[in-house]
């Protein structure tokens, strides 16, 4: 089974557009995704017999996929935002990890419904907390980070967003801080 199918196109008004598909093995459902960059999808499951049948309808959506116009972004076309919080310790303490996980998780279920990217992973370092996510596009997944972090009480006076091409992620900028910051480091 290949995982999940997650394509884009732009409409004829310039929007980006997202399908995405996969098998839900504990339901025994083939769901699709689909709808514009940045909003809530919408989501239709199909119940299947099996992983077979579900690896069929893959493949047909696939194949429907290419012909509607949609294809993946690669990485080295999309962005880098990163979810920064500020910690009181250098290498945080066990609030600072569930913390964490607690914004991963809102973040992954977040970015994934409205086909703004994935997280791809977190650290600690220097005092911060950074949640690493590839994204299609910064202003609207910069929008969706503050809407999200505020929506799940995750402490929104003390998060920093910062932005960069996934090809020189050295390069990050400020996109968004609860102070009057000019930067953004890692």
């Amino acid at each position: 089974m290949s995982g999940i199918i997650r394509v884009y196109k732009r409409d004829e008004e310039g929007a980006l557009q997202f399908r995405e598909a996969w098998y839900d093995e504990d339901y025994s459902q083939f769901v699709m995704n689909h709808g514009a960059v940045g909003h809530q999808s919408k989501t239709d499951e199909t119940d299947v017999p099996d992983a077979e049948a579900a690896e069929r309808l893959m493949d047909a959506f696939a194949v429907q996929c290419a012909e509607d116009g949609y294809a993946e972004i690669a990485d080295e076309k999309q962005f880098w935002v990163v979810a920064q919080y500020a910690l009181k310790t250098r290498e945080g303490t066990s609030r600072d990890r569930y913390l964490e996980e607690k914004a991963k998780d809102a973040l992954i279920s977040h970015l994934a419904w409205r086909g703004l990217g994935t997280v791809e992973r977190s650290e600690f370092s220097d005092s911060k907390l950074n949640i690493f996510c590839l994204c299609p596009d910064v202003n609207k997944a910069v929008s969706a980070i503050k809407v999200c972090i505020r929506g799940e009480d995750l402490d929104f006076t003390k998060l920093s967003i910062g932005a960069a091409p996934f090809s020189d992620p050295t390069v990050l900028k400020l996109k968004h801080s609860p102070k009057q910051a000019t930067a953004f480091t890692l």
